[in-house]
Order: C-alpha cells, then structure tokens, then sequence
C-alpha cells in the first residue's frame, strides 16, 4: 500500500515532520513493506519553514536582524538551495512574540528586520520566496521592508521618514531607485489566511491594531497614516492595493508584497502543498493521512487538514484525520473529503500529559486505522 503522510504540527506537542515519523511507525508496525510519502503541511503560519524544509530537504538559517523596535534578534528561516527557495516566518523578525506588551507601540514599529531577511536570502541565491504573513506586531505597511530592500520614503522636503507607521502620514513620494535589483526576478508566494484590506473598519489598524498595543487615538492615526501610504504607492506604482482582500495583513504587509513585487497572495496551506509537490506525491496513493492538535468547526476555514482532503479529493484518494482534539462541528468534515476523524488520546488525562505522549499516542492510533483496513470487507447477501 501507499500513504501520503501529510500532518500539520500538533502545537506544544510535535512539529509536523515528528507526526510525519509517528504517523509512519504506526503505519509500519501493520504494514512494514508500505511505501510512505513523508510529506510534512503548514498554513503558512508558524512552522511553515520546519515543514518546508524537512519536505523539500532544505536547511534552517539563521540571520541577525533588527526586531520590530531595532533591537537585534536573530531570526531563522527556510532555505531549500536545489530550488532556490527562502521560507520566510515574518513573525521571526516583526513578531508579536518578540516585544513585551508593555513595549508595544505600533506607530513606531517596524517591518524593517523581513527586509533584511530578504537580503539574506537573496545572498545565498534564492530566486523564490514563500512568506508567511502572521503574527506581526507592527502597522507600517511594509515601508520598514522597503526600506531595508533599498526603498527611500521621503516626506515633501526630500527628508527620509523615520520608521514606523504613523511616520507615513508625511509620505510624499517612494523612490526605488536604490532598490535591490535582484528582486526584479524574484517571485513572491505569500500565503495569507485573512482578507482584511488595508484600509477602514476592517483594516489592519482597525482590526489588528488593539492586539499590537494601539489604542482609539491610535487606530485612527495609523488608518490615517497607511492612507497616505496607499495613495503614494499607488502613484508609483500604478497598483490599487487599499481595497485588496489580504493588503492588511501582517499590519499592510500584504499591501507592499502585492504593490512592488511580483507576488501571489494564497491561502497558507495551498502555497504550502504545492512548494511542497504534494498533489504529485499523491499519485497512486491508497490513502492519506492529515492531522493536527484540534479538529472542530474552524478547520473548514481553510487550515491544514481540508487543503489536504482538498487535494486529496481530486485524486479519488480517501483521506483519515488524526487530532488531539475533534471538536465541535468537526461532523462537518465528512461531507468535505474525509472518511474518518480520529481523536488520539486514549483517555483521561491531563493536557500535559496529551501533549508529552502526543508522538506515542499519534503511532498507536495510525496502528489501530490500520489493523481496521486489514479487515476483509464482506458484503451482505
């Protein structure tokens, strides 16, 4: 038999390539002579390097970069040399993690470290880049990016704003003359799971902003400010990206990934499976197994799982779930492409627990589908 092994991570338990390994010991201890397609997912989301690399057979880098207020951090992301791929997390540069609530300003933040994490990339020879836009904790639009990239924002007397997003509100004109070149054949996955546009009640100042430290006075400075941001870029550029579905990303970043480069915003999980070579993977497959820590009604939003079932489906490939937690409105599933949701705690425990035995709990409940599909199926008369 063939399995896909496609799980997302089991977070704070295992990462998506250890449940790919339980998956296939699990599968193993029934079926030893299986062929097993290793084929770790993410959303674009945390982990989404981890399980890039360890699908395509890359390397983790790390590079020193400025955090979000420019304080150096180191910050590791994906690189796959053989196809010139960088997996880019701009949370390990810009992220929400990074700075202590107290220290949350996001008029002053800044998405300048993604910028230098691009360069690092494009010095080791990456020609294409996945980036995973979440959990920022800035509102600049990107214009931190820009100008680590060679992007001069100037205000009316020719002076270069200072970084940050309530700085844009002097924006007279962007000039790229000085922008690294190498970007002009360098293209852009950008896997977003939000269509927020830039702009408005649900923008990125509006809807993200409270989370990042803004408070009333500043939700209407910064949606102010990203305004004048819109209107320069689409001056120069000759793109509208203040309504666009996802510009208000990670703070706006989405709008400057869409507006200076060539870019394609996704869902996380499809800019995933297809860097991945996921569909392929499947041809002549038996069976496919997904999974991550919970399984409910949020799953049909488009996380890891039904991208997988997704795919699967179109191949006439059934596919089982394993989770940690199958939650409510998880029945909703069975009529999107999967054949069984399983949940992989054997009993009783306490949360720490689920999450320690996660990998031994995940193997036992692959071997016991397993066993199932030994059973000879017996029609009736």
């Amino acid at each position: 038999m063939k399995f896909v092994l496609a799980p997302d991570s089991f977070k704070e338990s295992m990462t998506a390539a250890e449940a790919v390994a339980a998956m296939e010991r699990g599968v193993r201890s029934v079926f030893p002579d299986a062929v097993c397609i290793a084929a770790p997912m993410a959303d674009g989301g945390e982990g989404t390097a981890d399980a890039l690399v360890a699908a395509l057979g890359g390397t983790l880098v790390t590079a020193e970069v400025q955090d979000a207020l420019g304080r150096t951090v180191p910050a590791t992301y994906g690189f796959v040399a053989a196809e010139e791929l960088a997996v880019v997390e701009i949370a390990a540069a810009a992220g929400i993690h990074l700075v202590a609530v107290v220290d949350r300003d996001p008029r002053i933040a800044s998405t300048f470290g993604v910028g230098q994490l691009i360069i690092d990339a494009l010095d080791r020879g990456a020609r294409r880049f996945i980036v995973g836009l979440g959990g920022s904790v800035t509102n600049d639009g990107g214009a931190g990016m820009l100008q680590a990239l060679g992007a001069r924002l100037l205000d009316v007397d020719g002076a270069e704003l200072p970084r940050g997003g309530a700085a844009l509100a002097r924006l007279a004109r962007i000039d790229l003359s000085g922008i690294d070149p190498r970007l002009a054949g360098t293209t852009f996955g950008i896997a977003c799971d939000v269509t927020n546009p830039l702009l408005g009640p649900g923008g990125a100042s509006r809807v993200f902003g409270p989370q990042k430290g803004a408070d009333e006075t500043a939700m209407a400075e910064l949606d102010a400010a990203l305004g004048a941001f819109a209107s320069v870029v689409t001056s120069t550029t000759g793109r509208e990206v203040a309504t666009v579905a996802g510009a208000g990303a990670a703070g706006g970043l989405g709008a400057a990934f869409l507006a200076f480069f060539d870019s394609t915003m996704r869902r996380g999980v499809d800019v995933v499976m297809e860097a991945s070579h996921l569909p392929e993977s499947m041809a002549g497959a038996d069976i496919v197994f997904t999974g991550e820590g919970s399984i409910d009604a949020q799953t049909l939003g488009g996380k890891t799982p039904l991208g997988v079932a997704e795919t699967a489906a179109r191949h006439g490939i059934p596919v089982i779930a394993f989770a940690g937690r199958v939650g409510e409105g998880a029945e909703a599933l069975y009529g999107r492409g999967f054949a069984a949701l399983i949940p992989i705690v054997p009993g009783v425990c306490t949360l720490e627990e689920a999450l320690a035995a996660g990998a031994a709990n995940l193997e036992k409940a692959v071997a016991t589908t397993c066993r199932l599909l030994t059973v000879p199926q017996h029609s009736r008369p």
